[in-house]
């Protein structure tokens, strides 16, 4: 319960930091101090909370699930600031107020991970989205981060409207918004308990999610806003908001809805074959890696649905772990992105012999990003699917699922190629201090740690 009032205090300590430091490097340095902080508080959470706690009559509950999901998001919330700070101050003057902002997303990220209550599930989600439209717009010269800004303020009110018709009906039909209490869950015991108002309430709800987490048919503004927002953000946006909107997405479903999952289950299931193949398939002719990665991000959308679609305890493990594994992989491919001049795959060309520790790191990054084995990819992938055939039915949606991971694996190693066998001057913008190649070899050995011991995320 900490580090949602540790994290919005300090958006507003970063807020008005602006007014006090001038210097660009003392914001960039409390920002890093503050995310550890952060840390501090929900580390407090998980280790020094006993058991569960309920506050705000009832409408928060903190369990250890949740509270080490927290632990999870912030260490790569930390690693985001540490491997980015310098690239989101440059973005503009507003330094200061940007870094504010991640704090009110991760603010909304841990109301996502602890909700109770309808109410604070859609505070959360708004609370993450809202700073997501000004960052994506940040960078006011350029009329393509315009255009994300916009379209992504669009797509999101539409969104949240289907999610504020969504929760209607279901007070409606239940008459509380509390979904862990017997008034509320009575009204999804049986199909026969069922009401038209209930459906129709979980179908909006699974149209609004797949919304916010970019699932097809539903991901339509996604390639755009990435590519539009300045890359600094875009890893962000693209990550730790993704997964923390699947939690929520996983706590709503599997506890309320878990007994007539039968009526939602083949919903889930087309999303998962129209994400997973159009998310690939459009991948493939992508010429840009960056806006490759956005599709990207839909294809590891698709598969995060695995976790959503089987209903058992795997797939909350397969959740955990997939959410820091593609965190940490999209973050080290960003990282090199943000380095290139030219940032189509003919841009990479030659960048092994010019950056070696970057195209080594990058390639371990979309290795695990394709699922190989030895990075924590494989496990991730891994979890998810062997929930579903734990499921014990539709099997062939695993066998897609697989097929999809090959076809993904082509556009990751496209990249691999241009770095390594592939003759060019591969140009930079920045060349990598001694210390970010620190964090890279960091970022890429975590990742392989995982690969090797992946139940050390699984407490």
């Amino acid at each position: 319960m900490n580090a949602i009032v540790v994290s919005a205090l300090l958006g507003v300590l970063m807020m008005f930091s602006g007014l006090f430091f001038r210097k660009s490097k003392q914001i960039q340095a409390l920002a890093l101090v503050a995310f550890t902080g952060l840390l501090a508080s929900t580390l407090y959470d998980k280790f020094l909370v006993s058991g569960s706690e309920q506050s705000f009559f009832g409408m928060i509950h903190l369990d250890s699930y949740s509270a080490w999901f927290n632990v999870l998001i912030t260490a790569c919330g930390l690693m985001y600031v540490l491997l980015f700070h310098k690239n989101i101050a440059e973005v503009g003057k507003n330094d200061a107020e940007y870094f504010a902002l991640l704090f009110f997303i991760l603010c909304g990220a841990y109301l996502l991970s602890s909700f109770s209550n309808l109410l604070i599930m859609f505070l959360g989600i708004e609370i993450l989205s809202i700073p997501q439209y000004i960052l994506a717009g940040s960078d006011k010269e350029n009329i393509k981060s315009n255009e994300a800004s916009l379209k992504y303020f669009l797509m999101g009110a539409f969104s949240t409207g289907i999610l504020l018709m969504g929760i209607t009906l279901l007070y409606g039909a239940s008459g509380s918004f509390d979904i862990m209490s017997d008034k509320f869950t009575l009204q999804f015991v049986s199909l026969e308990s069922m009401s038209s108002l209930s459906f129709s309430g979980i179908m909006l709800l699974i149209v609004a999610f797949g919304f916010k987490v970019s699932a097809a048919p539903m991901h339509f503004w996604t390639p755009d806003v990435y590519d539009g927002t300045p890359t600094a953000f875009t890893p962000f946006m693209a990550t730790i908001v993704k997964v923390s909107v699947f939690l929520a997405f996983i706590k709503l479903f599997h506890f309320s809805f878990g007994n007539i999952n039968e009526t939602w289950q083949m919903t889930i299931a087309v999303m998962i074959i129209l994400t997973l193949l159009i998310g690939n398939i459009t991948a493939v002719y992508q010429q840009s890696v960056k806006r490759m990665m956005a599709y990207s991000s839909i294809a590891q959308a698709g598969f995060m649905l695995f976790a959503i679609y089987a209903f058992n305890t795997t797939s909350w493990k397969g959740l955990l772990l997939y959410s820091v594994v593609y965190t940490l992989a999209s973050f080290g491919v960003f990282a090199a992105i943000i380095k290139m001049k030219d940032q189509t795959y003919e841009g990479f060309n030659g960048l092994a012999k010019r950056q070696p520790v970057l195209a080594a790191t990058t390639a371990i990054c979309l290795l695990s990003l394709a699922g190989i084995p030895l990075t924590g990819g494989f496990f991730a992938k891994y979890f998810l699917l062997s929930a579903t055939v734990e499921q014990g039915h539709m099997i062939g949606i695993v066998i897609f699922a697989v097929l999809m991971a090959a076809i993904s694996a082509y556009y990751y190693f496209k990249v691999i190629m241009s770095m390594y066998f592939k003759d060019g001057d591969a140009e930079l913008i920045a060349t990598p201090s001694s210390f970010e190649n620190v964090l890279y070899i960091i970022n890429a050995a975590i990742l392989i740690l995982l690969g090797l011991l992946p139940g050390l995320l699984l407490l």
